[in-house]
């Protein structure tokens, strides 16, 4: 019955942070990379769903504000308006 609902059994597959993997700069002016942490009605999506540490999570969430007040981000989706 668990199998029919999606739930699964046994251990996580472990996630990797890819910043930390592949050591790449965070920064502020890389949109693109930004948008893979903001969800579609442009909150900042959260650790688990993003598999990043703890460091490159607080970089990311930074990194997407000053974004925001540059206008290089919306503050909201583009749903919302």
């Amino acid at each position: 019955m668990s199998e029919e609902r999606g739930f699964r059994r046994g251990p996580r597959k472990p996630r990797f942070c890819a910043f930390c993997r592949e050591d790449i700069a965070i920064d502020y002016k890389a949109v693109d990379t930004l948008r893979r942490f903001v969800s579609d009605n442009g909150r900042i999506r959260p650790r688990r769903q993003t598999g990043l540490c703890a460091k490159h999570q607080r970089r990311i969430a930074l990194a997407i504000k000053r974004a925001r007040h540059l206008a290089l981000l919306g503050f909201v989706g583009p749903e919302s308006y």
